[in-house]
């Protein structure tokens, strides 16, 4: 097990995001790296994405509903950039600027993977949003869990069951659709090797835990080098 190697951070703060198809354990792995973060002394501020204000969960529950039916994929990215922009203005950039780590499940790479890829809108409209709306406000840190599309919907799909709910309409565009997802992620990773970080999900809970630590840990050892550079 990894020890708190990190030194609680000054102005301004840090961001890391969590991506990945559902049924990779992104969000169990997410709860255990704030559980982390904070047993250091960090501050966190979490959240998620399409969500984490009134408004955007409002915009959600459009998005995810099964009930809401055929949206048109330009529709559909203008409505998570909607949602993006209220919670930058109330949360992400507020809590940056007092010196918190802000955490997120799935931010603007989730956009470039789904309505990029999934939706086959295209790499430029998606950045095209993207320049408008997150402008110089990116990740420091993005962990994408990577697991085989047919076996990360079957566990969505099983999670649903036990549940006794329908999918939500990400979950029901069939095998084809999270295939080309997939492929955005690992085509956007490619793209940002610094910054996008590959874990492999077909492994246990504690090892993908100590994988993601010494991603973070990495992360302030490089936040600390800098700073070091800028003071000598």
């Amino acid at each position: 097990m990894l020890g708190c190697k990190i030194e609680r951070i000054m102005q301004p703060g840090l961001f890391i995001t969590f991506e990945g198809l559902d049924g990779t354990g992104k969000s169990t792995q997410l709860r255990r790296a704030v559980q982390y973060l904070r047993k250091c002394g960090h501050r966190v501020v979490v959240t998620r994405e399409p969500g984490g204000t009134c408004t955007g969960e409002r915009v959600r529950d459009i998005l995810l509903a099964s009930r809401t039916g055929k949206l048109a994929p330009l529709a559909e990215l203008a409505l998570m950039y909607a949602a993006r922009a209220q919670l930058l203005e109330e949360v992400v950039r507020p809590a940056l600027a007092r010196g918190n780590v802000v955490v997120s499940d799935r931010y603007n790479t989730a956009s470039f993977a789904y309505q990029g890829y999934g939706r086959e809108l295209g790499a430029a409209t998606v950045r095209a949003f993207d320049r408008v709306i997150c402008g110089s406000t990116q990740p420091d840190l993005t962990i994408i869990l990577d697991l085989d599309p047919e076996r990360a919907l079957g566990r969505a799909l099983g999670r649903e069951q036990q549940r006794q709910s329908r999918p939500d309409r990400f979950e029901a565009q069939g095998l084809a659709f999270h295939k080309r997802v997939r492929a955005g992620y690992l085509a956007i990773a490619r793209s940002a090797p610094e910054r996008i970080k590959i874990v492999r999900a077909d492994q246990s809970i504690g090892d993908l835990q100590v994988q993601i630590r010494a991603l973070i840990e990495s992360l302030f050892a490089r936040r600390d080098r800098k700073r070091e550079m800028r003071e000598s």
